[in-house]
């Protein structure tokens, strides 16, 4: 793909719980899309998060429904801003990954409406998007793109919404009846085939020709509007600027879990061991279609090397996917014992959170967990920077005497996360409930992570908009 400006991830931002920077975003994305002729931006994605092993949850915003869809709203919003369409994602009830194109979500109609089409409908309501992509699996036993309740009776009927309903890529089952009840556009191009069976459709009276007449009264002032604004669009956008607005957008998305003794954030000269893959190579975004050919990619190692703080050394410290390495445990452990405080960066790799496939299990890597027990024998200060996209188990956390979380960032998120530890900002809270661990299958959960107190960060941000507490 063409390169482009990659932003910290939905959930990453969920956690700045801030709608207008998510409209700056889309402002942006909308921007970029404009100069690259693409007429529709296939996002934001908010599908509920009802179960945390989703494997797609890094493209998701929370599991609050009015946070959802405030800020999908907002990002909506700002793409459109450009004169390109936005397309949020996935309508409806998508919670899993694992055969999601089978999947059948039985919900019964208050559930539906309380939980799983409020983020959607306060998107549509507040940022009138000029598409929407419905889902791969079935609710109630009907596939989504062909969905009269969903389609036809709530989304156009209720709300209002008079745009263009595209199925996802590989999304349509029975053409003809998504048609009639609702659906817009079949993608990718499925070529004579589907021209073929609606003709057949129409003729067997299947559909009737005022069906297909609506959906093109959908569809034609998509395709006509977006091309003006193609044709009126610069054929470059200001990526120095964008990648300014991604590291603001890291920044904000950072969440202080821990901070034992005010230890960040450290004092300028403080002689820091940076240890752990991610700290030179990144984890930045996530997995499958959402995958971004970034303008630049911003480094923690490089950005340490040039703050303040001295940095002794580096060491890998653990093999990135999960292979035992005595000999890289070893190292990292030897240059611990020479610094005043470790810099730690663990987290989940590309093949643990991905399109296409659900997470086993909620834990880090093994050779992780063991690298930081056998670092903190030998020095417990130790500051741990998280790397993922969704909730991970922290039975590590008395190992640590602060944990960052910076989730995926994004391509300049290394800048915002090395300010953190040497600087300080400003605190976030997370989105989602972070799970304490599991017990045969079963989940807790900690509830919503309350905002550090008497560290000796900046004043924390306004919290959501939807209740009292700061964030």
């Amino acid at each position: 793909s063409v390169p482009a400006t990659c932003f910290p991830t939905a959930s990453a931002v969920a956690n700045s719980w801030d709608a207008a920077l998510g409209e700056e975003i889309g402002a942006a994305l909308g921007e970029e899309a404009a100069a690259q002729e693409v007429s529709v931006v296939l996002g934001p994605g908010l599908n509920m998060k009802r179960n945390p092993l989703c494997g797609r949850s890094f493209e998701y915003f929370s599991e609050d429904p009015y946070l959802a869809g405030k800020l999908a709203a907002g990002y909506i919003r700002g793409i459109q801003s450009k004169g390109v369409a936005a397309c949020p994602k996935h309508f409806a009830v998508n919670s899993q990954e694992t055969r999601r194109m089978a999947s059948d979500s039985i919900v019964d109609e208050r559930t539906l409406r309380e939980i799983y089409l409020t983020g959607f409908e306060i998107a549509v309501k507040e940022g009138h998007p000029r598409s929407i992509m419905s889902s791969y699996n079935l609710v109630n036993g009907t596939y989504a793109n062909e969905n009269k309740h969903l389609l036809m009776e709530i989304l156009r009927g209720e709300w209002g919404f008079d745009g263009a309903v595209i199925t996802d890529w590989g999304g349509s089952n029975d053409h003809a009846l998504g048609v009639k009840n609702g659906s817009t556009l079949e993608m990718p191009a499925p070529g004579g085939d589907s021209v073929r069976e609606l003709l057949a459709a129409v003729e067997s009276g299947k559909i009737s020709e005022s069906d297909i007449d609506a959906r093109l009264s959908e569809l034609l002032p998509l395709v006509f509007d977006t091309k003006a604004a193609l044709d009126a669009a610069p054929r470059e956008f200001d990526a120095a600027a964008h990648h300014a607005l991604a590291r603001r957008a890291a920044e904000e998305s950072l969440v202080l879990l821990k901070n034992e003794g005010s230890l960040l954030p450290l004092a300028a000269g403080s002689k820091v061991a940076v240890i752990g893959d991610f700290a030179k190579n990144p984890r930045y975004q996530g997995a499958g279609s959402s995958m971004v050919n970034s303008t630049q990619v911003d480094v923690l190692l490089d950005k340490l090397i040039d703050s303040e703080l001295n940095v002794i050394g580096y060491q890998q410290g653990f093999d990135r996917h999960g292979k035992p390495d005595a000999a890289l445990q070893k190292s990292a452990c030897e240059l611990a014992t020479q610094a005043d405080t470790v810099i730690l960066c663990m987290g989940l790799d590309e093949i643990a959170e991905s399109e296409g496939l659900d997470r086993s299990n909620l834990r880090l890597a093994q050779n992780q967990m063991d690298l930081l027990q056998a670092v903190a024998a030998i020095n417990p200060k130790i500051v741990v920077v998280l790397y993922s996209g969704s909730v991970v188990e922290t039975p590590w956390l008395d190992n640590c005497q602060a944990l960052l979380y910076a989730a995926l960032g994004g391509q300049a998120g290394a800048g915002a996360v090395a300010d953190a530890l040497a600087l300080g900002v400003a605190l976030n809270n997370l989105p989602e409930c972070a799970a304490a661990g599991t017990a045969d299958g079963q989940f807790t959960s900690t509830g919503y992570v309350p905002p550090l107190q008497g560290t000796q960060f900046t004043t924390p941000q306004t919290g959501c908009p939807s209740c009292s507490s700061s964030s």
